[in-house]
């Protein structure tokens, strides 16, 4: 374990991991402090050091790379890797020779997190041949994916809703932070209540549409929906909205003459404002599908990935669960796991008719590559959070070697971020 490095905390997740991990270091003997930018990140950062920067977005750049030198900060750790903040930083921190990590949410699900050197999807060095995969899995175990460190909903809402309240209306004491928010917080978590009224009536038209597909046996294709706000839609795909990817399937499909139905499932925690049903019902008319298209918003997906002829997804780690349980699964996002042998190869207009089936051999290969960059815990039950603390300090700490490279070199331009 190398003690001489010191992490930069920037902003991290809306619960206490930030702090766990930052005790966690700091009692391993590592330098750790943070940088706030706005009121939320000093709230849920407890006990530690920390400096604010209370500054204007485009003067964060020069002022971080002087707080860096200052501070013989060696690495820098965030979460969300595409937060505008944390996009300059990456940048900065090239220049300056200091190591980023992203800490998210985990591929495999559930109770996994994700370290990344610089940052996840078209930022990961994890490789993309085959080859290089088997190689890496090669001396390691199967995970385990039982769910040892379950949480409640409210754990996970609560903490959401804290942050980006104390975020918003947090404003004056951090006048000039810019926020990443797609919607307006308070607007945001309003939406929340007519969501909440429609609930009973999306569980049953969740159920209808399950007994229409399962128990009557109709051919479906399944295609996952994501949060809009998700950076993995804004950052990772080719198109603006999920619409204009519903579109091209909604279109190919009318196109291929195929049998069946679509099933579009949307995420859990959509809050509605995106108005999927109006959208699904506009193109559903302007496609000619009227009857064969079914919108539901929850339902047993597990189920409804076994039974499909085939699970579309932008970039959702769905897309894993739909490789595991050996369904043709087709990318339209840039996906990490969107690799020849998992996901289908030849675009859309052959799904339908040809869907390439993942080879489960090389599926159970690529788990256990993907465990280099996921470590069992969770960022809310407490002891999946002293569990992933503890690993990420053996990771994070671990001394660099002369030949130790990333996994896959990353080009990345760089270009300070201006206000």
């Amino acid at each position: 374990m190398s003690a001489d490095k010191k992490f930069l905390f920037l902003q991290g997740p809306p619960n206490g991991y930030w702090s766990v991990l930052g005790h966690a270091l700091q009692n391993a003997g590592q330098g750790v402090c943070k940088i706030n930018l706005c009121l939320a990140d000093q709230v849920f950062w407890r006990g530690l050091p920390a400096d604010n920067y209370r500054g204007r977005f485009k003067n964060w750049p020069e002022w971080l790379a002087g707080y860096i030198a200052k501070h013989g900060i060696t690495d820098i750790i965030y979460y969300a890797d595409q937060h505008p903040y944390h996009c300059a930083a990456r940048q900065v921190a090239k220049l300056s020779g200091v190591k980023c990590w992203a800490i998210e949410f985990g591929y495999l699900r559930p109770d996994w997190l994700t370290l990344e050197q610089d940052g996840m999807g078209p930022l990961s060095h994890f490789p993309r041949s085959r080859p290089e995969i088997e190689a890496l899995a090669r001396p390691l175990a199967d995970p385990d994916m039982r769910c040892k460190y379950p949480h409640k909903f409210i754990d996970e809402a609560l903490g959401e809703v804290v942050f980006h309240l104390l975020q918003s209306f947090g404003r004056p004491f951090y006048p000039w932070f810019k926020s990443d928010k797609t919607y307006w917080p308070a607007i945001d978590y309003l939406s929340w209540l007519p969501e909440f009224m429609r609930g009973r009536g999306q569980k049953k038209q969740a159920r209808k549409v399950e007994s229409q597909v399962l128990r009557q046996q109709t051919p479906y294709w399944l295609v996952a929906l994501q949060i809009h706000a998700d950076y993995q839609i804004r950052s990772h795909c080719d198109f603006s909205h999920q619409e204009q990817m519903l579109a091209d399937v909604f279109r190919s499909f009318k196109a291929s003459g195929a049998s069946g139905d679509l099933v579009i499932k949307t995420h859990p925690l959509d809050n509605g404002l995106e108005n999927w049903p109006k959208r699904v019902a506009r193109l559903a008319a302007r496609y000619g599908l009227n009857g064969r298209v079914h919108l539901i918003k929850g339902g047993d997906l597990g189920g409804l990935i076994q039974s499909a002829r085939g699970v579309i997804v932008a970039n959702s780690t769905v897309g894993l669960h739909s490789i595991a349980a050996g369904i043709p699964t087709l990318t339209l996002g840039r996906a990490l796991f969107d690799i020849a042998g998992l996901t289908h190869q030849s675009g859309l207009s052959e799904f339908w008719h040809n869907p390439q089936m993942p080879d489960a051999e090389f599926f159970k290969t690529y788990r256990r590559a993907l465990t280099n960059i996921q470590i069992k815990g969770s960022f809310y039950n407490p002891d999946g959070q002293a569990a992933a603390a503890q690993e990420m300090v053996q990771r994070l700490t671990k001394p660099a070697k002369d030949t130790e490279k990333p996994l896959q070199q990353v080009d990345e331009t760089i270009i300070i971020a201006a206000e």
